[in-house]
């Protein structure tokens, strides 16, 4: 009796297209949870720069000076103009 609906399931599962489905329908969802993962990985390091950023705004806030690279237009260079004649 138990081969018996083993076969008829067998046979009700091969005469519909369910399976074919739910193979595509596995496959889309692994692609977006593979996108998910990037996405998330993208948000884990714009939360570190938003914390390290957060950390400037305390530290502005005590009166300490900026920190990180500093504005180009108030660097004076230094050239060496002065040649020997």
């Amino acid at each position: 009796m138990k081969k018996y609906f083993k076969r008829l399931w067998k046979a009700l599962w091969d005469s519909t297209d369910l399976d074919e489905k739910a193979e595509a329908a596995l496959k889309e969802a692994k692609s977006r949870i593979k996108e998910m993962k990037k996405e998330l990985a993208d948000v884990k390091k714009a939360a570190k720069n938003v914390i390290e950023q957060s950390k400037d705004v305390v530290d502005a806030a005590k009166g300490n000076k900026r920190r990180g690279k500093k504005p180009t237009k108030n660097k004076k260079t230094k050239t060496n103009n002065k040649t020997k004649k």
